[in-house]
């Protein structure tokens, strides 16, 4: 084998890529990394970051409103879009810089740059530069999908865009029924525009239990989203500064921005791929690599997004530390991915982990369910019409919790407690057995005595 540059080539910065290079280098391995836009990934530029802080910033206009049942007057309050903009913007290059100086200090060279392979061992970067590199980790990550062209697609903005437009929108259409649609039907919402929603299926967030679905529908529909489901976006039609978007169910709605968060796809073209022989997943289109995040290609890996399996950053993260300690720390690190806690920064607020409902009772012979839906003690005292749900799914025969599924202020705080519980195969009786923490929405998880329902999958015939 013909001798190499460096040891490790990590193409594409993001939380997942950066991690990897960072323990490769702690272990002695020479490094380097290529990010051809911003250093941090979707998560830090353009994700999980911003959209969080626009959450934050999106609840002050209902806590406004909540502090009149606690006694507060106060004076008209006034947003202004373009601060929130360029705060925002000022903290993602604070983040960016974080990012560059960590990598760098870990004794990892960062080059930004586009990188595409020339073969299985040898990266073009942009500037011309070739480097032989023992091992390539494809860490690219991925970017926004608006599905099928139609007439006026070109109109129509993802939610890159989103964190850039230079005025809030007073109306705004949005395609979709996932995280980043709901996540963002709330941020516009909550600074006051009005919000519709557009989704094909027959509820919102697809893949959670039933009972989450329908709770998180209800809840949005009284702060007055409005949620259209079983149609699509046909055509969308420019009017200088507005829109008129037209449904498959022969309606159209007038605004001033139209948004589509359908789906997102692996970035795995114009990599080169084919030239180092890295295959795809055919079901995915993402890069296909086995328990170890290994690619076709022995010496080649893909971690996060681009492998289209838990697109998650926590989860990115997790498979580039595992992969460094593998293939570097001589540690051998295999990610688990079951029981992977989640949360929709919806308005209201969702955490989740483990089996829904449906799915346990395909699974398991005897399935109990416990649920409360009930109102918060805030709300007792501000009058806004709201319910916190919580769920959990317990085994029938070992009593152990499956899932466990809240709605409700500060979801994913708690659900990030319960997951360590959840992973630990905690039974409903050391549930039970913990004592309450009161007055709080999640003392419900420990004194829950009673199933709501119980259920025997019945035998096949």
């Amino acid at each position: 084998m013909a001798e190499h540059d460096i040891d490790l080539f990590v193409i594409g910065g993001g939380s997942g890529g950066v991690r990897a290079a960072r323990i490769a280098a702690s272990y002695g391995a020479k490094v380097m990394i290529a990010e051809e836009y911003r250093m941090g990934g979707t998560c830090v530029i353009r994700g999980c970051v911003p959209k969080k802080l626009f959450v934050i910033g999106s609840h002050v206009q209902q806590e406004l409103e909540d502090a009149v049942g606690f006694g507060w007057t106060i004076p008209q309050a006034s947003f202004d879009w373009s601060t929130l903009i360029a705060n925002k913007d000022k903290e993602i290059a604070r983040l960016e810089a974080a990012y560059t100086v960590n990598v760098e200090k870990s004794g990892a060279r960062v080059v930004k740059a586009r990188a595409v392979f020339e073969d299985a061992h040898t990266l073009r970067l942009a500037t011309g530069e070739t480097v032989k590199a023992n091992h390539v980790l494809i860490a690219t990550g991925g970017a926004p999908n608006h599905g099928a062209e139609i007439p006026g697609i070109e109109h129509v903005i993802s939610s890159n865009e989103a964190f850039h437009l230079p005025e809030l929108p007073r109306r705004v259409v949005i395609q979709g029924g996932g995280y980043i649609a709901l996540e963002f039907a709330g941020i516009f919402s909550g600074f006051g525009s009005d919000v519709t929603v557009i989704y094909r299926g027959d509820n919102i967030l697809r893949g959670f239990d039933e009972d989450v679905r329908a709770h998180v529908r209800a809840e949005m529909e009284k702060r007055g989203i409005t949620i259209l489901t079983r149609c699509t976006v046909t055509k969308v039609d420019r009017h200088g500064k507005e829109f008129t978007t037209h449904l498959s169910n022969g309606s159209s709605i007038a605004s001033e921005q139209v948004m589509f968060a359908i789906g997102r796809h692996p970035n795995v073209a114009n990599l080169g791929l084919e030239k180092a022989g890295v295959a795809i997943n055919p079901k995915n289109g993402g890069i296909a690599v086995d328990g170890w995040s290994k690619t076709s290609v022995p010496h080649i890996y893909a971690i996060g997004d681009v492998t289209h399996r838990h697109n998650l950053t926590p989860v990115a993260i997790r498979e580039g530390h595992a992969f460094a300690d593998t293939v570097f720390g001589k540690r051998p690190a295999r990610v688990d991915h079951a029981t992977i806690p989640t949360a929709v920064f919806s308005q209201p607020e969702v955490g989740t982990v483990g089996l829904t409902e449906t799915e346990a009772r395909a699974q398991f012979g005897f399935v109990d369910i416990y649920e409360a839906t009930f109102r918060p003690i805030k709300a007792t005292m501000s009058g806004r019409d709201t319910r916190v749900l919580i769920k959990l799914v317990v085994d029938g025969a070992s009593d152990r919790v499956l899932g466990c599924h809240i709605v409700g202020d500060a979801a994913a705080e708690i659900i990030q407690a319960v997951a360590i519980a959840v992973k630990m195969k905690a039974t409903k009786a050391d549930f039970d057995a913990t004592i309450a923490l009161h007055p709080t929405a999640a003392e419900e998880l420990v004194t829950m005595r009673t199933p709501t329902a119980r259920h025997v999958r019945q035998a096949a015939e």
